[in-house]
């Protein structure tokens, strides 16, 4: 399909869990499969093992822990990764998110990969917090990351032009090696138009349910929408986890308890959780391209989003969705309201989000653009090799 020749070539993708390789990565690994390659996964393994094995790749089990970095108590996590490198000679390693660049980029260097990708895939809490702890990693954090992605053979990958503005101003990184990948694709044919349901207009939020998501920016948007008599319904759909900024559970009880919001948890039926609803929503602070939104345009909903990196890639003021100021509830209560009592408008930005997402954001496009990354690398490594001998 790419054109694209990795037949004898491993290539190795780390991710910090089996779930997220199967739900933002499996159109990669399937394309590198396709065009010859071994493909193994490294990750924690737990649910998702079964599926990622069916496709034929090799699952390797990497003990991760997501809440934070340590390199005390991380210090297992590398020792697996670097065993894992070293037992698979991988031809590639594509990392994805910032710990898995971090140790995975350590144990490449250990281990003599040829080439590495970091996949910088919205820059994190480490980037978004502004808490003491948050500042204190940052000052760890940004020289780590320039001098590991100085290293010949590496290419770094983010989904939009604020990313490679902050590593190259902010981190230091060669803009030469940075390509930008807008986001990580999404199947255009499983995620697709349906109508709107009937009654009362529904707002969906898909995400995990942390802060820096605007999740409580969402719930107060929710609060002065029932004050004003607004006929909309906000959804949260998407599960907690070990990230620092995760929002305890007893706090979204309390919030579905007050009637405010519906708090369903997660699901794998994203596209039904789309059919389900008229709007969708994502007030995050910060973003690379998000899959939600991806997802979302691609079933032809009209999206509110706040105008930061990531979230104004997709959606585009009064061409996709509205764009509102991050960390403001009236503005995005306003904005839902417009979107909730207008049916003709929604009908519009639903539509342009599709075509946008079917011209420019298909899983395939991104698949391919990844692969002639690889391809690039691969070619200057071994250039190098031939000039050396």
């Amino acid at each position: 399909m790419t054109g694209i020749d990795l037949s004898g070539k491993t290539v190795l993708f780390l991710v910090t869990e089996d779930w997220y390789f199967r739900s933002h990565r499996l159109p990669l690994g399937r394309a590198a499969r396709d065009a010859g390659a071994r493909v193994v996964v490294a990750a924690r393994m737990r649910a998702d093992r079964a599926a990622i094995e069916a496709e034929g790749f090799t699952a390797i089990d990497i003990p991760f822990d997501r809440s934070g970095l340590d390199p005390v108590s991380d210090w297992g996590t590398l020792r697996a990764i670097v065993s894992a490198y070293r037992r698979v000679r991988p031809d590639i390693v594509h990392h994805v998110g910032l710990k898995p660049v971090l140790y995975g980029s350590l144990a490449a260097r250990r281990a003599k990969v040829p080439v590495i990708v970091n996949a910088m895939a919205g820059m994190g809490f480490v980037f978004t917090a502004e808490s003491g702890a948050a500042r204190l990693l940052r000052a760890g954090v940004v020289p780590a990351l320039r001098w590991l992605n100085g290293r010949r053979g590496t290419g770094v990958i983010v989904q939009n032009d604020d990313d490679r503005r902050l590593l190259t101003d902010i981190v230091g990184i060669d803009e030469s090696r940075i390509t930008i990948i807008r986001g990580s694709g999404v199947d255009i044919s499983a995620f697709a138009p349906t109508p709107e349901p009937g009654g009362q207009p529904v707002a969906v939020c898909v995400s995990r349910m942390l802060w820096h998501k605007g999740i409580g920016e969402l719930v107060e948007a929710a609060r002065l929408l029932k004050a004003r008599g607004v006929p909309l319904t906000v959804r949260l759909v998407g599960p907690t986890d070990a990230n620092p900024a995760s929002i305890p559970q007893a706090d979204l009880d309390a919030f579905a308890a007050e009637g405010i919001v519906e708090v369903t948890g997660p699901t794998r039926d994203v596209a039904g959780a789309y059919a389900g609803a008229h709007i969708a929503v994502l007030p995050s602070y910060r973003e690379g391209l998000p899959k939600s939104l991806l997802e979302a345009a691609a079933c032809g909903r009209p999206m509110v989003a706040t105008d930061v990196p990531g979230c104004r890639e997709i959606c585009l003021h009064h061409e996709t969705g509205l764009l509102v100021p991050p960390r403001a509830p009236v503005a995005l209560a306003d904005a839902l309201e417009e979107l909730a009592r207008d049916a003709a408008l929604r009908a519009r930005l639903g539509a342009n989000a599709r075509r946008l997402v079917v011209a420019e954001l298909a899983d395939t496009a991104v698949a391919a653009q990844t692969l002639d990354l690889y391809r690039r690398l691969l070619h200057k490594i071994e250039a190098a090799g031939a000039t050396a001998g």
